[in-house]
């Protein structure tokens, strides 16, 4: 009995959060847009922000259940994530790339969970996750939104799977976009270049760094401070470093943005014209593909590889050739490219007992060359790693 009250009073609540996103998006479409207005939609911006990230979010008091999201272990050098509308083609695809069987079917929402194949590509092992389709309006939870979208948050590559046939009808791009940007996810886009630091008194320190910010209206100040007023923070420094817009400040303050990258693959192009065809190739971050003919795989594969900007480092004993068969695979994203990345992955306590690099490959100046910890590697450069003789770790231990 107690936890039904508990479901009642949280859908209760999540009723009346959605009833005011409602009422703040329809007083922002009838706010004109000019910059003596730029002040107050920039505040409702945050309100609606916050609100959202209130709907999305747990509440505090609430004892903690299982998690959202589905429950796949991750492997590979990198997790990619098939999300679109129902019956546009993604198990057959998963089925095609891995050497995993998806459930194939004419009707929609045949795939009701994830599943993991691999793909095996250059060398590296990539994880492909076959998500159910989603519908417009999973932001709020419907169909098994929530847990899709959770499940991309946790991916390194988003495969936006459309119809092709259908793209000119009903835009289904922008819907998907929509979708996850509602929950904060933020597709091929960087954080902006502001910096940002919580004080505890001195009131908010602004300073455009030499910019216009046009974005925010007449007196950026002024916007500045009444967007972190919303957020109670009435003590800050704030510096910009790049033209920026209150939809990137309001997703500083915010902090839980994820930036993943996303390629939109374009299925079933076997039956749309040459003209379709070549005007959604060339479209921004887009391929074209027919899994009916098994067409436009290895472009995909391609572009995928080149997306994630994996680089395969290949590690060499003192006396042996280089071990070609297992790269330890780095990635600019996550823990960077350096030396000490390699040195983190092969072992954990290996950077204490570091001494110098040898280098062969695209990133030294001549073979070998002798590096430190923070030399960038480039993709399939051999690398061994020299460790401190037993002396020296005396002498820099006191011992």
């Amino acid at each position: 009995a107690e936890e039904e009250e508990v479901a009642r009073a949280r859908g209760a609540a999540k009723m009346g959060v959605l009833e005011r996103i409602a009422e703040i998006e329809k007083e922002m479409a009838r706010t004109q847009k000019n910059k003596a207005t730029m002040s107050h939609l920039c505040r409702l911006k945050a309100q609606l922000a916050k609100l959202r990230s209130e709907l999305l979010d747990p509440s505090k008091g609430a004892s903690s259940g299982p998690g959202e999201g589905f429950e796949v272990s991750k492997t590979g050098s990198a997790r990619i994530a098939l999300i679109g509308f129902p019956s546009v083609g993604k198990s057959t695809l998963l089925s095609e790339l891995t050497d995993t069987e998806s459930e194939q079917a004419h009707f929609e929402f045949t795939t009701l969970t994830c599943i993991p194949g691999n793909i095996f590509y250059k060398g590296t092992k990539l994880q492909l996750l076959d998500l159910p389709g989603i519908i417009e309006g999973a932001a709020h939870g419907k169909g098994r939104g929530r847990q899709v979208i959770a499940c991309a948050k946790s991916a390194d590559l988003v495969l936006i799977v459309l119809d092709a046939a259908k793209e000119g009808v009903k835009n289904h791009r922008e819907i998907l976009e929509r979708e996850l940007e509602l929950v904060g996810i933020r597709l091929n886009q960087q954080p902006a270049n502001i910096y940002f630091k919580k004080k505890k008194d001195g009131g908010v320190k602004f300073n455009a760094g030499g910019f216009k910010l046009e974005a925010f209206g007449d007196d950026p100040e002024k916007t500045v401070k009444a967007i972190l007023a919303e957020y109670k923070c009435h003590n800050a420094e704030i510096l910009f470093r790049e033209e920026s817009t209150p939809d990137q400040l309001i997703d500083l303050v915010e902090g839980n943005r994820k930036y993943v990258k996303c390629l939109y693959v374009y299925n079933k192009a076997d039956i749309v014209s040459l003209e379709d065809v070549d005007h959604l190739a060339r479209m921004p971050h887009s391929v074209v593909i027919s899994c009916n003919l098994q067409l436009g795989y290895d472009y995909l594969l391609e572009r995928v590889w080149e997306t994630l900007a994996l680089v395969r480092c290949y590690t060499k004993k003192r006396g042996s050739p280089p071990d070609f068969e297992e790269p330890v695979v780095l990635t600019r994203d996550r823990h960077g490219c350096t030396v000490e990345s390699l040195c983190h992955q092969v072992h954990r306590s290996l950077v204490d007992d570091f001494h110098f690099a040898y280098v062969w490959g695209a990133s030294t100046k001549h073979n070998p060359q002798r590096v430190g910890l923070h030399h960038e590697l480039e993709d399939e450069d051999v690398v061994q790693i020299v460790k401190k003789t037993n002396t020296q770790i005396k002498r820099d231990k006191n011992y």
